[in-house]
């Protein structure tokens, strides 16, 4: 049998382990059976010291995405009953950057297409730490502000993690009391995280600042222009741009290309043009998971972002006569009849697929 030494990536807390767990390569015991619940705090002083499980094939991308998530979860709900809580934090920041660096185009469409699971709070947080760390590498920002942002952007909220799925199921208006709360959030969350033993000010910085506005009209400080960084300017813009494609009880998740339209152009809530600029290049009208109607009258779905000549892939899935049709990729190029129509909506769309069915085996779950 080979042994493989595990990590915390290998572990999804309160699921059955699915292999035996040894303390060293060659013991002839196992420390924790086949099919016991793993809690956390049980482990992770023994996986410094090492465990090791039957070698088997590793996560694929989504699975791994997944993990991490749901190990984001469960420390952001008990963050008040944590006080070392940077670790982990920094650990889970690491893992997602790994994940996004090795297929970009699948983790986007992991956001369009509703692959993340778990509560939607932290859904959010890590769908824009997601966006956050494809941007930030695109403006050549250091591993180290990376690995800072990331974190950031996957704690911006905990102050309201709670609350966010009431308010995320409400079709009514919040209340006053609700409001203040929300404008409240950045405060209560660095709070939290200082209670949680996170110390590192640039850190909470970021999650401060990531509401405000360059016209001091953000909150919970009212900060104007040159006060708010670029790092918090960009959490925001992460933030916001993951609101608009998720869906509400009062209203449809918006398409790509109207939430970046909508981030460009939102007069209400002024925007850093620089960073704009990146989203509309690094994400596009069309990023990958985006479901289209093409000119010709098929319907598919982006599966890579456009290519250093401009080029846009896309599976298409369905005819122009609504037959289904094979899983066979299309190059599409501003030059070709066959251009992107317009994006739909799964509903519009009408067709059924897998992520695996179009990324193959990292796409797995």
């Amino acid at each position: 049998m080979a042994i493989r030494r595990i990590t915390l990536a290998d572990i999804v807390f309160g699921q059955p382990l699915p292999w035996d767990v040894f303390s060293t390569p060659s013991s002839p015991h196992p420390l924790i059976e086949k099919g016991r619940v793993a809690a956390p705090g049980q482990l992770e002083r023994l996986l410094d010291a090492g465990l090791y499980a039957e070698a088997g094939s590793a996560p694929s991308l989504l699975q791994h995405l997944n993990q991490v998530n749901r190990r984001l979860e469960h420390i952001l709900l008990s963050l008040r009953d944590q006080n070392s809580a940077d670790h982990a934090l920094r650990q889970l920041a690491q893992e997602l950057i790994g994940i996004v660096e090795r297929d970009q185009d699948i983790v986007l469409a992991a956001i369009f297409l509703n692959q993340i699971a778990g509560a939607y709070a932290v859904r959010h947080c890590t769908e824009a730490a997601i966006i956050v760390c494809i941007i930030a590498r695109a403006m050549r920002k250091t591993d180290p502000e990376i690995a800072l942002v990331t974190a950031a952007a996957m704690t911006m909220n905990v102050g309201m993690v709670r609350q966010a799925d009431l308010y995320q199921g409400r079709d009514n208006a919040l209340s006053g009391e609700e409001r203040a709360a929300i404008r409240r959030h950045p405060s209560d969350s660095v709070d939290m995280l200082r209670w949680a033993g996170i110390h590192d000010d640039a850190w909470l910085e970021l999650v401060l600042l990531h509401h405000e506005n360059d016209d001091g009209s953000g909150y919970p400080q009212g900060r104007l222009g040159d006060e708010i960084s670029q790092n918090a300017k960009l959490i925001g813009l992460a933030d916001r741009y993951c609101a608009f494609v998720s869906a509400r009880n009062y209203r449809r998740s918006l398409l790509p290309p109207v939430a970046l339209g909508k981030l460009a152009c939102d007069k209400e809530m002024p925007v850093d043009p620089a960073v704009v600029a990146h989203f509309s290049y690094e994400i596009g009208p069309y990023p990958p998971g985006t479901l289209v109607r093409l000119e010709n009258g098929e319907i598919g779905v982006v599966s890579r972002r456009p290519d250093a000549a401009g080029v846009l892939r896309v599976h298409v899935l369905r005819g122009a006569d609504g037959g289904t049709l094979p899983l066979a990729e299309m190059r599409l190029t501003c030059e070709q009849d066959c251009e992107v129509a317009e994006a739909l909506h799964e509903d519009q769309a009408r067709v059924r697929f897998t992520m695996q069915h179009i990324w193959g085996e990292l796409a797995s779950l």
